[in-house]
């Protein structure tokens, strides 16, 4: 009896652990490149990983907030994939260099183009997307999501999570802000991230190029002269052995 009771006094404790230990699911979520700040660009990728053992993700749809519509919306081509962008008329028309913008993105929608395609069950995938210029008047964006499976379940990241309670089951992706800089830029892309650094690349080639050259040429220098003075010295001491002769 003693034997029983420990042994299933051990079982409970030990499924006590696993469940305690075992991580929680993933979230669909989004992240910048870089920086996202207020008055930007920035490139945000949507990060979605395959929660199912015996599915794939087949589909994944993005709504954009309405509250704070975005004038530019560009995904990035993807392998495997079919991207479709659905515009809708805005409320109250908005401004971009200049011009007034009177329809924005209100959804992207990813895919997959073969049954093949997809995300594969253990994986996850990045989708990215170019958006801007963003609020200049918000803290954080909340992107709606909805994540469909092979064997047609879906579900719908779309529940907001509210100050002070617990983390909802099904939270949406939110993208934090930042604050623009001192100077008044408001952030940089990856791409210029990217051009900023090959050109600093670039520029320090040159210096190192510049720096070579002069060394080369003061080497070049000074064995003209050492040439020289051998030749000075040679000379000397032939018109002297002419003389003794």
């Amino acid at each position: 009896m003693k034997a029983s009771r420990l042994a299933a006094t051990g079982a409970v404790a030990a499924t006590a652990v696993i469940v305690l230990s075992s991580p929680a699911f993933a979230h669909v979520s989004v992240q910048a490149e870089g920086t996202a700040a207020k008055g930007g660009y920035a490139v945000v990728d949507f990060k979605v990983p395959n929660e199912r053992d015996n599915a794939s993700t087949t589909k994944l749809e993005v709504n954009f907030p309405t509250d704070h519509p975005l004038a530019s919306v560009m995904p990035e081509p993807m392998a495997g994939w079919k991207i479709e962008v659905t515009k809708s008329k805005l409320a109250k028309p908005l401004e971009l260099h200049g011009e007034q913008i009177t329809e924005a993105v209100s959804k992207v929608t990813w895919t997959a183009a073969t049954k093949d395609s997809g995300i594969q069950p253990g994986y996850f995938e990045k989708f990215p997307v170019s958006v801007g210029a963003l609020p200049e008047n918000a803290d954080e964006l909340v992107f709606k999501a909805i994540q469909t499976y092979s064997n047609k379940e879906v579900v719908r990241w779309i529940e907001v999570q509210e100050d002070g309670a617990e983390e909802p089951e099904t939270p949406a992706p939110v993208l934090a802000l930042s604050a623009a800089s001192e100077d008044g830029h408001h952030g940089s892309t990856a791409a210029e991230d990217a051009d900023a650094k090959t050109e600093n690349a670039a520029a320090t080639t040159e210096a190192d190029a510049g720096d070579s050259s002069d060394t080369t040429a003061r080497v070049l220098g000074v064995v003209g002269i050492v040439v020289g003075a051998l030749g000075v010295a040679y000379g000397v001491l032939a018109g002297r052995r002419r003389s003794d002769a």
